[in-house]
């Protein structure tokens, strides 16, 4: 093996950090821009249908639905601000005092819609309890839907992390690793016992409970384990270069997303050319945002190949974690791939 330059340079052994504590479940999140958009929407399609049931015609519908937006989407907002303003408050909660909390603050838009309308001289005189009790009520459905959400992410997050699992560690690479360490025990047995300490940490790290997050920070660590062990296997083949904005590490990731990008820079760069490839591991952070790519050349007029298993399932899991937030997009131009990451800085890393 002609280059080991990056696991010359790994002397201190990397520990993987201790998991950290369980957050408290926030059940009633409403900061985030999906939830913002779902709600509005959702108030507007049920006082839209209701309208219906006592519209004369469709311009008498018409102008019903412009009259309760007035009111209502104020109200909605004003709802989403204040539960986003006592989201930690809230998150010292249980589940039930969450969602009792939410549709309280329910009552109080609506109450707050049938005060804008007699303020305006639009409505002589608000129903007040009823405008109170059709605000619970559709505080009460938002809340139910954001608690299913908060639910689901678990065994959603399971369930996607036992499949990326399966996908990473395969019985190739295991094989591939260990061959690489055989050929090095007689004539360098200090490199074979770092590739076989490279690889129980990369083990321990895909196996440790990461409380279904991790961060960009921990992610590189991973991915600079696992290219060191395919340097040893590739060595000049594979030219790795890391540019890398020290901002962004507490950005938060789901767990083992990075790994199967360089790997699949490893498997459609590397391996199908003599002469190798090129891959560049970037992070930068651009208007509060972190971004998180990687790019390696590809043969001439090869594309491609795969499946697309595994970008598939980083797709869904950046969704699952970030919802709206977060993007991931892939782009093969003039034989150069790049794979792009895109989520958003936590709010106390945020300049």
């Amino acid at each position: 093996m002609k280059d080991s330059q990056i696991l010359s340079t790994l002397t201190d052994r990397w520990v993987p950090p201790p998991a950290p504590a369980p957050a408290p479940v926030l059940v009633f999140d409403a900061c985030e821009v999906g939830v913002i958009l779902r709600a509005v929407l959702y108030v507007e399609a049920v006082l839209a249908v209701a309208l219906m049931y006592g519209a004369g015609g469709p311009v008498e519908w018409i102008s019903g639905v412009a009259l309760a937006t007035g009111a209502a989407l104020p109200a909605t907002l004003l709802w989403l601000v204040v539960g986003c303003a006592l989201k930690r408050p809230l998150a010292r909660l249980g589940a039930a005092a969450q969602m009792s909390a939410g549709v309280v603050l329910g009552a109080l838009a609506g109450l707050y819609a049938a005060g804008m309308l007699a303020l305006t001289g639009l409505l002589a005189s608000p129903a007040w309890l009823a405008s109170a009790c059709t605000g619970a009520l559709l505080a009460a459905g938002l809340v139910a839907g954001l608690m299913w959400r908060a639910r689901g992410r678990l065994p959603a997050a399971t369930t996607a992390r036992l499949a990326e699992l399966q996908a990473r560690i395969r019985p190739h690479f295991l094989f591939n690793t260990l061959n690489s360490a055989i050929a090095l025990v007689r004539e360098e047995p200090a490199k074979a016992e770092e590739v076989l300490a490279d690889l129980s940490d990369l083990f321990r790290h895909a196996l440790a409970d990461q409380q279904g997050a991790s961060t960009v920070g921990q992610e590189i660590e991973l991915a600079r384990r696992y290219l060191a062990i395919e340097q040893v296997r590739f060595g000049e083949r594979l030219r790795v270069e890391w540019a890398l904005d020290p901002r962004v590490r507490a950005a938060r990731l789901p767990p083992l997303i990075l790994q199967p990008l360089v790997e699949n820079a490893v498997i459609h760069g590397v391996e199908p050319s003599t002469r190798g490839a090129q891959l560049r591991v970037s992070t930068q952070l651009r208007s509060g945002r972190a971004l998180i790519k990687v790019t390696n050349s590809v043969p001439a007029g090869q594309g491609r190949a795969g499946h697309g298993i595994a970008l598939a399932n980083v797709r869904d899991r950046l969704r699952l974690l970030h919802d709206l937030q977060g993007s991931f997009r892939t782009a093969l131009v003039d034989d150069v791939y790049q794979a792009r990451i895109e989520v958003p800085m936590p709010t106390e890393e945020r300049p």
